[in-house]
């Protein structure tokens, strides 16, 4: 069971800009009473939720034979005498006095968990076994003070009810509970689904309906375009179609999900790039897709979010975002090794009409409500609008509106070797400050890495983000200029000056100036030309100009060993890989180090920087590092 509560998305400047700005729209922008009139119209009499009920026994019989449920029984069955992990205050409270959100987070997961481990047992197996631990796992979690996550209750006013506020965490779990009892119907008691009911609606639906009419001030969730926005605002109109008997009021959430959801699509560039790295992708996109089905569904098909050309650009960043076959970019946040869902591939490739590889639409973890959606699927998925292609060349998948190119050797090439550089700005969700920043992989290893993001604590999302070694521009492969560190903020972007993209190589170029507070600078330009065929290589090379002599050193970033091998040549290896940096600092001395960078990373490593400074300072110059795979 994967953790159920992904990492809070947004940087707190954004969220405060998000909150004043949603104020001011909110006055102007209400629902439309003819739309929810017209979708009550589209809406069958009765409420429901993914796949089916579990009198269809025909159909959970022919789930029970699939081979990814075949061991949900038997997991469920050792969860079964367990004793329901306890969860005190002091657990809850543990953030605001300590910063630690994990601790909570685990025993959280554990206890909300059982709920679709239960759930699918029954459902399976029939045989009322599951049902009294799933009831007093269900009593449990509705005693609780509140549904929302110690680290998005700050100031403890939902855990003190003084206010309702939902979250990730009490959506998801509405959402959960009632496909549980859509799965599950009269074998629950009745007290069962009424206390199901009773606090889905005052916990998540009617604040949602509140801020939706302004009769409470809005979440900044609400319109914010990231992953917040799709994950809350999807679980939270699944909750309602599912639950709510009443048609009208189910149109009122369904036409309010429809207008919602277009502030996460803008978080994506017109080309489909998403900032917030893969996982968030597979968390924010998959509950888009969630929203999507729940409102396909319920309408007959007259509803269908995904039939849009922004919503089908975000949709192929699962296939567009790969780097080498496996191997995705560590932007942001990403855990390194992320990648998309092979679920939710094979939906947006089978809704496009695109081949997906596989047609693993069937999986048994996760949300409840997620892979039962998915399961329901199998067989029977309708195209929303067939393309041909998905990427415009096997060399290369090129991002302009997020700054970000990643460029491949040929198909064929032994070893594979590719890289991903990235431009952007200082102001993204889950920013690191990064402009300029580079990877490189050969062959199965990411050898030059971003490191990708550190375990969240109170600190990540604060006013001292950038404290961390990991999340500053100290952690990625940019410069050092005049002993400053990039700043943050949407100014500090690396504006594309020229591509030029052939089969022989590919030249990107930035200047990202602006990401330096650096009163002396006056130019500061980085050049990538990824070189294909026999010799094929990466150069960096950064000129720079300033009004007065000042420092310069740039880096590297690495999980691997850090050896010289000559005056000017370092060797990078990590597993069987290994690269060649050689150094052109214009005949300058200068001088490397490496130093670990002592974060608690979500790496199983933590990286090493590699430090290169010039000795002396300079009016101007250029520095090269030509970076290239070492033939075993």
């Amino acid at each position: 069971m994967k953790n159920l509560f992904p990492r809070r998305a947004q940087t707190w400047w954004l969220s405060v800009v998000l909150i004043i700005s949603s104020f001011a729209l909110r006055a102007a922008e209400t629902l439309d009473a003819s739309r929810i009139q017209e979708i009550a119209a589209m809406l069958p009499a009765q409420p429901a939720g993914f796949a089916w009920p579990v009198s269809n026994r025909a159909a959970w019989q022919k789930l029970a034979a699939n081979p990814a449920f075949a061991t949900v029984v038997s997991d469920a069955a050792k969860t079964l005498v367990k004793p329901l992990p306890d969860q005190p205050d002091n657990l809850f409270l543990e953030f605001s006095q300590t910063g630690n959100r994990t601790h909570w987070q685990n025993v959280a997961s554990q206890r909300r968990g059982r709920v679709a481990k239960f759930t699918l047992a029954e459902a399976l197996e029939n045989q009322g076994r599951f049902l009294p631990a799933l009831e007093k796992t269900i009593v449990a979690l509705c005693a609780e003070n509140t549904w929302v996550m110690p680290a998005h209750d700050g100031s403890l006013k939902n855990f003190h009810g003084e206010e309702i506020t939902p979250d990730l965490g009490a959506t998801g779990l509405a959402a959960e509970l009632a496909e549980a009892d859509f799965v599950l119907g009269d074998k629950l008691s009745l007290a069962t689904r009424q206390l199901i009911r009773s606090n889905i609606r005052r916990r998540v639906l009617e604040p949602f309906r509140a801020m939706i009419e302004g009769r409470q001030k809005e979440e900044f969730w609400i319109r914010t375009p990231m992953n917040w926005n799709a994950v809350c605002v999807g679980n939270t109109v699944f909750a309602a179609l599912t639950l709510e008997s009443s048609t009208e009021e189910r149109a009122f959430y369904a036409a309010a999900g429809e207008r919602c959801i277009r502030y996460f699509l803008s978080g994506f560039t017109p080309d489909g790039y998403c900032a917030e790295g893969i996982g968030y992708w597979n968390y924010g996109y998959g509950h888009f897709i969630l929203l999507t089905e729940a409102l396909r569904q319920a309408t007959g098909g007259k509803i269908d979010l995904l039939n849009d050309d922004k919503a089908i650009a975000a949709a192929l960043f699962c296939r567009r975002s790969e780097i080498l076959p496996g191997i995705f970019p560590t932007i942001s946040d990403c855990s390194p090794g992320s990648k998309p869902s092979a679920q939710l591939t094979a939906y947006v490739c089978g809704r496009l009409g695109l081949d997906a590889g596989s047609n693993q639409l069937v999986g048994a973890g996760g949300d409840l409500a997620m892979a039962l959606m998915l399961a329901s699927l199998d067989g029977n998925l309708p195209v929303a609008r067939k393309l041909e292609k998905f990427n415009e060349s096997p060399l290369r998948s090129f991002f302009p509106g997020g700054g970000v190119l990643l460029a491949r050797t040929a198909a064929n090439a032994e070893p594979p070797f590719a890289v991903a550089l990235k431009g952007g700005h200082n102001n993204e969700p889950h920013n690191h400050n990064d402009v300029g920043s580079f990877s490189v992989v050969l062959g199965r290893e990411m050898v030059i890495c971003d490191p990708g993001g550190e375990v969240y604590t109170k600190r990540t999302f604060s006013a001292h983000r950038y404290d961390s070694k990991v999340l500053s521009s100290f952690g990625h492969a940019v410069p050092v200029i005049a002993g400053q560190l990039q700043k943050t903020g949407a100014d500090a972007r690396g504006v594309i000056l020229e591509t030029n993209f052939t089969a022989a190589a590919d030249t990107f170029k930035l200047d990202y100036r602006s990401a330096y507070a650096v009163p002396s600078l006056q130019k500061l330009e980085r050049t990538f030309v990824f070189q294909r065929g026999e010799t094929p290589a990466l150069e960096v090379r950064d000129e720079v100009k300033f009004s007065q002599p000042e420092q310069f050193e740039t880096a590297l970033v690495t999980w691997g060993k850090v050896n010289a091998t000559g005056a000017n040549t370092l060797e990078i290896t990590d597993g069987d890989s290994t690269l060649r940096v050689t150094i052109d600092t214009q005949g300058r001395e200068f001088q490397w180090r490496q130093e670990k960078i002592d974060e608690d990373v979500q790496s199983k490593r933590k990286p090493i920087r590699i430090g290169i400074e010039l000795n002396a300072k300079i009016s101007s110059g250029v520095i090269s590092l030509r970076i290239a795979p070492v033939s075993k």
